[in-house]
């Protein structure tokens, strides 16, 4: 048998692209350059050896990973609820006269506020506990799914919808075999969307409606009390390192669901 020649070997070897990689590795070493300057402060700009120390340290801790799960747990709880009821309420939307004119004026008064500016509002009412975090979570996922999910909704093609008429579809037939399927692109889009809020919101309550309960926001405080600014970045780049994961895996579930829209193209 003939040995495969090397531009076949080639072919089949398929290496990982790391370009990536380079802008990390050059302001990481410029990083450790300007640390081992006189002129700077490494207390303030500490060296990425420190950084690397503590965060050898802190994977070490089982506080750590509990801190992690519970900031997962709040999460996915917030994005769950918002999810569901910003799907059900963008679908109503979309498809409702009736309900874009009732509702609908309402709905897009209500987003126009900061979304921190509820969290006075939630801390009063239900504290500054795990409910409190996984409304606003909540919140902060379900404006994005209902103005996606909506406007999807409302894109569907009207001749699409006249032959689903006089092919005498029931209501129920007509959402799930023309309207849902025509506007699941837009509604994961607007999924994905929310799935980034949620975690950004997940941070963002950790920090402004602190109450010592375990969380990853609670590494980024403990960091900044004791000034220590390399548990500081240890706590950012978990977080960035999560919400890039989280943000890979909706793109993933996406293709793999859009996937039926390529073979029917």
């Amino acid at each position: 048998m003939a040995l495969p020649s090397a531009l076949a070997l080639r072919q089949r070897l398929t290496w990982p692209d790391l370009r990536f990689l380079v802008l990390p590795a050059a302001l990481i070493a410029l990083w450790s350059w300007a640390t081992q300057q006189p002129w700077v402060n490494t207390k303030i700009i500490v060296p990425p050896s420190l950084v690397l120390s503590t965060a050898w340290t802190e994977l070490h801790r089982p506080e750590f990973y509990q801190g992690v799960g519970m900031s997962l747990m709040r999460d996915l709880s917030g994005f769950t609820i918002g999810a569901l009821a910003g799907t059900a309420l963008g679908i109503l939307l979309g498809v409702s006269r009736w309900a874009r004119l009732l509702i609908g004026p309402t709905f897009h008064t209500l987003r126009q506020i900061s979304l921190f500016a509820w969290l006075p509002l939630l801390a009063a009412l239900v504290g500054s506990g795990d409910l409190s975090k996984i409304v606003f979570i909540a919140f902060s996922t379900f404006y994005p799914v209902v103005l996606a999910t909506s406007e999807g909704v409302g894109s569907v093609n009207v001749a699409h919808l006249e032959v689903a008429r006089v092919l005498r579809f029931s209501p129920t037939q007509i959402l799930f075999r023309l309207i849902l399927p025509s506007a699941s692109p837009q509604i994961l889009s607007g999924l994905k969307l929310g799935l980034i809020y949620a975690w950004l919101a997940t941070i963002g309550a950790e920090f402004l409606l602190y109450d010592f309960s375990a969380g990853i926001g609670q590494t980024v405080f403990k960091g900044r009390s004791a000034f220590r600014v390399d548990l500081i970045l240890f706590g950012l780049a978990v977080i960035g390192l999560i919400g890039h994961g989280f943000t890979r895996l909706a793109q993933h579930a996406e293709q793999r669901l859009l996937r039926w829209q390529a073979r029917a193209h």
